[in-house]
């Protein structure tokens, strides 16, 4: 079976086609980072307009490396919740649009639960049951999950994801845009002993997470609490301080990812989202699992960003299911998960 799989969550259009769930034909993501580059963040207007130009040409270039022909594939998978409103409902849209004028079945995929099968793509050994992060720009969840679409929330964010204070704190180093690599880069020339920042822990048996006040804790060590307006280290200080946040970020989500691993007695923990490829996550994971005595799965660097390969993915499943959609879908920009931190604030 072939799936269309169409990606718009945020920042990158992304389409692919994947046979059977697993074997990835094509997948092409066309980047938006120059555009956000000025602005050290994804600025959601520039973000949607920017999809609706490349939504097309990625879609065609998608099908012409999968040799494919529109009419070969048997369903159309698309992101729609949660993400950037503006920018899911240009990739809604697009797979509606398909889904009707060539008569194939249309799928709804969950951008979270998409990372999370992401390790699935171009493996054989199965995945499920296994406890899952999802550690990335907009998101930091863990989650069991039993199987291909049911995933269980244990743990998020209360405020700020992995991802988005390594953008700040990199904007506030200096060190560039997008944050997660520029980070990663810097602190492999510092010391992290050298500032230790706090651990945000919520609590002895908590599965949340916070990274509001390293953002903070950073800024004020770099720039004063009275606030200079740049920050006024030399490279080697700068080196020490991305270090020393990346090691506090790492210790946090290395820490309540094990405690879920222990407490729900798995013996597989998954991986997915863009800070999945930061070296020292890996690093400290990789030693973490083994002495636990569990199987890591970690997806290749290639899918660890928003891509269409996983939607087409987990897209395959829910068709297999029948869990289709029809003309009324429409965007979902809050993942509505129970205990969600955006439930729990009464957005919906």
């Amino acid at each position: 079976m072939l799936v269309l799989g169409i990606e718009s969550s945020c920042d990158e259009t992304a389409a692919a086609v994947v046979a059977d769930g697993r074997i990835v034909r094509s997948n092409v993501v066309a980047t938006q980072n120059a555009l956000h580059l000025p602005y050290r963040g994804v600025v959601p207007e520039i973000a949607a307009r920017a999809h609706l130009t490349s939504m097309i040409p990625v879609i065609d270039s998608a099908l012409r490396s999968a040799s494919v022909a529109l009419e070969d594939v048997d369903g159309i998978a698309v992101t729609n919740t949660p993400g950037l409103i503006g920018a899911l409902l240009i990739g809604i849209t697009a797979a509606k649009t398909l889904s009707w004028a060539l008569e194939k079945p249309l799928v709804a995929v969950n951008h979270l639960h998409a990372h999370i099968y992401s390790c699935a793509l171009s493996r054989e050994a199965p995945i499920f049951p296994c406890v899952s992060l999802v550690v990335s720009g907009g998101h930091t969840s863990i989650y069991f999950s039993r199987d291909e679409l049911t995933h269980e929330l244990m743990g998020a964010t209360q405020d700020d994801a992995a991802g988005e204070a390594f953008d700040k704190v990199a904007a506030i180093l200096n060190l560039g845009y997008p944050g997660g690599p520029a980070i990663d880069k810097a602190a492999k020339q510092g010391h992290a002993e050298a500032v230790r920042f706090p651990r945000t822990r919520l609590g002895p048996r908590s599965l949340d997470f916070s990274f509001s006040g390293i953002k903070t804790a950073v800024l004020y060590h770099c720039c004063g609490k009275k606030g200079r307006e740049e920050c006024l280290l030399s490279p080697e200080e700068t080196a020490d301080v991305a270090a020393g946040f990346q090691e506090a970020v790492v210790d946090v989500l290395v820490e309540k990812t094990m405690a879920a691993v222990r407490l729900r007695r798995a013996h597989r923990l998954a991986v997915g989202g863009g800070v999945a490829r930061n070296s020292r996550l890996r690093e400290k994971l990789t030693v973490a699992s083994r002495q636990a005595g569990v199987e890591l799965i970690l997806p290749e660097p290639v899918y660890c960003i928003d891509n269409g390969a996983m939607v087409a993915g987990l897209g395959y499943h829910a068709l297999k299911q029948g869990r289709t959609a029809g003309p009324e879908l429409d965007a979902v920009p809050r993942q509505l998960d129970s205990r969600s931190p955006y439930k729990r604030k009464g957005a919906g």
